[in-house]
């Protein structure tokens, strides 16, 4: 008999921070530079958005992350992956 299969989540997972640490949402696509919309945790107007276009602060994040480090595992604040820098063009 197998097990059903369990719903992927509606978002990829990125690098979710351990509660207390930071998130890393240096990349511009993190902020609306045309409109502020209600953060969906503290419905104050914000510019960021998180990883999934979801209008949120990023203290607000990291303070949801800390209270839900379960749920913060699916991925629905999440940092972006930074790629590896590569130091294999020295020609040394």
């Amino acid at each position: 008999m197998s097990r059903p299969r369990s719903k992927k989540p509606s978002v990829e997972p990125g690098l979710v921070p351990a509660p207390g640490s930071l998130l890393d949402w240096r990349d511009s696509t993190h902020f609306d530079h045309w409109q502020d919309r209600p953060c969906v945790l503290c419905e104050q107007l914000t510019p960021m958005r998180s990883h999934s276009k979801e209008p949120v602060h990023k203290q607000c994040a990291e303070d949801w992350i800390a209270a839900n480090p379960v749920e913060a595992r699916l991925g629905r604040f999440a940092s972006d992956t930074q790629p590896k820098i590569r130091h294999d063009d020295d020609h040394a």
